[in-house]
């Protein structure tokens, strides 16, 4: 079993909770077991809270982010718009 004790961002430093453990077999290499970690890591998310944090949004702009997103789908599946 690997522990890899890498901090992942500034809250998790805050809260304690960085570490992502990997359970590993001890025949297995650890190229495995990187591999194993590079993809917890992904499905954590914390990459995209990281992008998302350094720099403010306001709300109003997010949700007409949200909207336009909504209806370019819309536009697609009525097939306005060919994909």
């Amino acid at each position: 079993m690997f522990f890899l004790n890498i901090p992942i961002s500034l809250q998790s430093l805050k809260t304690g909770d960085y570490m992502l453990i990997i359970d590993s077999k001890d025949c297995e290499n650890i190229d495995k077991a990187l591999k194993k970690y590079k993809k917890k890591y992904e499905k954590s998310k914390t990459l995209l809270q990281l992008r998302e944090r350094q720099s403010f949004t306001k709300p109003s702009v997010k949700r007409r982010g949200e909207v336009l997103k909504a209806i370019y789908k819309q536009k697609i599946q009525n097939g306005e718009i060919e994909a």
